[in-house]
């Protein structure tokens, strides 16, 4: 036979109110925060898969921001090198242009503008910092000044001052590439180019302000092949830098595509089912407004009275 007690039915309605009120404050949390908890205790046995694929998300998302500074650095680093080899069929043109006017007028400021544009072009900074500078990225990468300092140096490797080391960037945990170039690997042909022009001015067959005489015409003439060569290896420098940056494109859609998949992957264990979870809010506030009902009667109801002959 069951004991029947005023405190007893107190102690079994609160219980129960407490244990409703319980449900629905966890309801509540999953449907807020649309997760299944909030900390790793909530996930128990998951807790453990879940810690390592945050972590392998964590790495992912340091690789892609790094292809995405390393992509902003390869469209400045395409368009300086654009510019040096754009320079130099400029100057080509402008040689090209002479003979076939038959005067050089302006040949010689020409030849300056567009070398003026080889010089910015080596000396372009990203961030702050030198492109072609080597691991000196502080530091001017060529002090040549005009065409003139080409023929007033001691030599054309003393106008330049990068160092030698060559930038590499890691792309994901497995793939490392060389995404940088160096001034004096990129700009020695094409400043050797344009200092014979400067010499050939300066001699005494040069002076290039009139009427182009044979020696001239015969001096341009060879001149074409010199700047084409150094043209066509300009190109070559451009195109590699190009394939740099479609493998930093490839990398970047190969580490988004794992961050998508990851983020999936841990919804999987993390998001609650807010159908589930919206319909268990419902019910433990049926059962809180239940429970309460009933404390509410038992404060108006008494032992003794229903024992009273």
């Amino acid at each position: 036979m069951n004991r029947v007690s005023t405190a007893g039915n107190y102690s079994t309605v609160l219980a129960n109110l407490t244990a409703a009120q319980a449900r629905q404050i966890e309801a509540g949390g999953q449907v807020s925060s649309q997760k299944k908890a909030d900390d790793l205790k909530g996930y128990a046995r998951n807790a453990e898969t879940l810690t390592a694929m945050r972590s392998l998300q964590t790495r992912v998302d340091g690789f892609i921001s790094q292809t995405t500074l390393l992509k902003d650095k390869l469209t400045v680093q395409d368009t300086a090198l654009n510019q040096v080899t754009d320079a130099v069929q400029k100057a080509r043109q402008a040689m090209a242009d002479a003979l076939a006017s038959g005067r050089g007028d302006t040949l010689m400021q020409e030849m300056g503008n567009a070398f003026s544009d080889v010089v910015e072009g080596l000396n372009t900074k990203h961030n702050g910092q030198y492109l072609f500078s080597g691991g000196q990225v502080n530091t001017l990468p060529t002090t040549a000044s005009g065409l003139a300092s080409l023929t007033a140096a001691p030599s054309i490797a003393s106008l330049f001052q990068n160092g030698t080391y060559v930038t590499s960037n890691r792309l994901d945990e497995a793939t490392t590439i060389q995404t940088g170039f160096l001034a004096d690997q990129i700009g020695t042909p094409a400043f050797n180019a344009f200092q014979a022009v400067e010499a050939f001015e300066q001699g005494g067959t040069g002076n290039f302000g009139g009427t182009l005489t044979q020696a001239q015409r015969t001096f341009l003439e060879g001149q074409l092949a010199s700047f084409d060569t150094v043209h066509d290896n300009l190109l070559i420098v451009a195109g590699q830098n190009g394939l740099y940056q479609n493998r930093t494109e490839d990398a970047d859609r190969d580490l988004t595509n794992r961050q998508s998949s990851l983020a999936a992957m841990v919804g999987d264990l993390t998001d609650v089912d807010m159908a589930e979870a919206v319909s268990r809010l419902q019910q433990a506030q049926i059962s809180v407004q239940a429970a309460a009902q009933v404390f509410m009667s038992l404060q108006g109801a008494s032992l003794l009275n229903v024992l009273q002959p």
